[in-house]
């Protein structure tokens, strides 16, 4: 994937900060054994795939591709039927 912009968007620049903030936030809150905090974290990382995805649909994100139509040509060469011996 070296030569494509996989992810390369602000849509998916910004969602993903997003999450990783709530992912963090709600490690935090595990860690001093606080549930309420660990779901405010957990919804922040949910509103991150929520804000991408609304980016990408205001067109901030990669643009859907056309699908690749590959022509199937016939065989270069055919194999011939084993001759009977007899």
């Amino acid at each position: 994937m070296a030569g494509s912009s996989h992810g390369h968007t602000p849509a998916a620049w910004t969602g993903v900060t997003i999450a990783f903030i709530g992912f963090c936030v709600a490690g935090a809150f595990m860690v001093m054994a606080q549930p309420v905090g660990f779901w405010a974290g957990m919804a922040i990382v949910v509103l991150g795939g929520v804000v991408g995805a609304a980016m990408r649909a205001m067109g901030l994100g990669q643009p859907k591709q056309q699908p690749l139509v590959v022509a199937h040509a016939a065989p270069a060469a055919t194999r011939e039927p084993a001759a009977a011996e007899g």
